[in-house]
């Protein structure tokens, strides 16, 4: 086991150069340094041991350089990809933060970062897993409930379209609604995908996006909506979307969102919490949440990527080390 002021060898995920066209794993590389295990004096610095790395869907503009249009900074070629991610503390001269405490916030994809001006939240609560805090108890718990609950208000009786429904913040916001008492939909793009949605998150139906010609007529059927669609516009069915993935899906719901609809298109966040606190509260609410794991961080490109190109099921994240 390393200790604090020894150099230990250090993995790490470095963007090779920015992606052209969809991002690919040769776009990514294992590398491995090193790194002084101790902060240095007169910095307000915080050593962490990563213990999980959170794949998200805002990391691909991270990936894009000039052709980055988002709220996300790129990262530089050369450098080691960043995102959320749990650590532990090792070391560290910030007045918020001492050895031993679990933090979650932004981080290196990387064995050992040192953080130098840290965007981390101490983990209060540790009566559930750990790498919940990538997820349900981090920025796509947020997301799934400030965005509804305080943006959308959604009411019992409504009828909700989800797209991108299986992934890390549309499975929360599908439970969250059917807790109201509203009707929801879910599209995924498989099957596998599909039946997780009827079957362990509760979906009143879901469909296959992918092997559906008319996505139109999909939404209408799956909303029990028989009517032709340009009268649409004077309905009140379909009042609430949750969007967290760019594809051609994301284009049938606009004309269906009726007078009085809202849609809600996840993006990054810049703020965060821990929004549910503890298991309690989760065991209250029968909240069923999933997760996609990736073993070590030598499989954290191909999982990225994978994210990208939606073959996660779940919440997806790489496991760096087991404290």
């Amino acid at each position: 086991m390393a200790k604090l002021g020894q150099v230990v060898s250090n993995k790490q995920v470095i963007l090779r150069n920015y992606a052209t066209g969809f991002p690919k794993e040769t776009d990514l590389m294992l590398s491995t340094g090193t790194i002084h295990l101790e902060v240095p004096e007169g910095s307000n610095a915080v050593l962490v041991k990563n213990l999980y790395l959170s794949c998200d869907p805002y990391m691909v503009f991270c990936m894009l350089g000039d052709d980055n249009h988002s709220i996300a900074a790129s990262v530089t070629p050369g450098s080691v990809m960043n995102g959320y991610g749990v650590a532990k503390v090792l070391d560290s001269r910030h007045p918020d933060f001492k050895k031993g405490d679990l933090i979650w916030g932004t981080t290196g994809w990387e064995e050992y970062s040192l953080i130098t001006t840290p965007e981390t939240f101490k983990i209060e609560h540790t009566d559930l897993p750990l790498s919940y805090s990538t997820g349900i108890l981090g920025m796509p718990g947020l997301s799934a409930y400030t965005g509804f609950f305080e943006i959308c208000s959604p009411k019992k009786g409504e009828s909700v379209f989800i797209s991108a429904a299986s992934g890390a913040v549309g499975q929360l916001v599908g439970q969250f609604l059917k807790l109201m008492g509203c009707y929801v939909v879910g599209s995924a793009g498989s099957k596998e995908k599909v039946d997780l949605l009827r079957n362990k998150f509760g979906f009143d139906e879901a469909f296959n996006y992918k092997e559906e010609r008319d996505l139109d007529a999909a939404l209408k059927s799956a909303l029990q909506y028989e009517s032709p669609w340009l009268h649409c516009c004077v309905r009140n069915d379909l009042s609430v979307q949750s969007c967290s993935a760019r594809s051609r899906r994301l284009d049938v719901p606009y004309p269906q969102a009726y007078s009085h609809g809202r849609i809600y298109r996840c993006r990054l966040l810049s703020s965060q919490l821990q929004v549910f606190g503890h298991g309690a509260a989760l065991s209250f609410w029968k909240i069923v949440y999933v997760e996609d794991i990736a073993e070590g961080i030598e499989n954290g490109p191909s999982a990225l990527i994978g994210l990208f190109k939606g073959y996660n099921i779940g919440k997806k994240l790489v496991v760096v080390a087991h404290e």
